[in-house]
């Protein structure tokens, strides 16, 4: 994301995220579904009742159908399985930002 043009901010955890100031000013959170103590479901929830209006690319190895269903009816912007494309990447958070 550095290499192309993004300042990026790195958390080892949700909690770690949502205690930062970086949780009121993100333009796009990349999210994984798999976390140290809440997952990236329960984090999306935590946004959403926050109020939060920071889009959300999922990027997982936990790429079920499942999960995707539900993090994409929650407004998630994308959702990529691991391994993904560096471009599709890029396309989806560049869409993000837009919107």
């Amino acid at each position: 994301m550095e290499s192309a043009g993004y300042a990026v901010e790195s958390f080892s955890s949700a909690e770690q995220f949502l205690v930062s100031a970086a949780a009121q000013k993100a333009a796009c959170l990349i999210l994984d579904i798999q976390l140290p103590g809440i997952n990236g479901l329960e984090l999306q929830d935590k946004l959403i009742g926050a109020d939060s209006r920071v889009p959300i690319v999922f990027v997982t190895a936990q790429g079920t159908q499942a999960n995707r269903d539900k993090a994409m009816r929650r407004g998630a912007s994308g959702f990529l399985s691991k391994p993904f494309r560096r471009e599709d990447l890029l396309k989806i958070v560049g869409e993000a930002i837009e919107h």
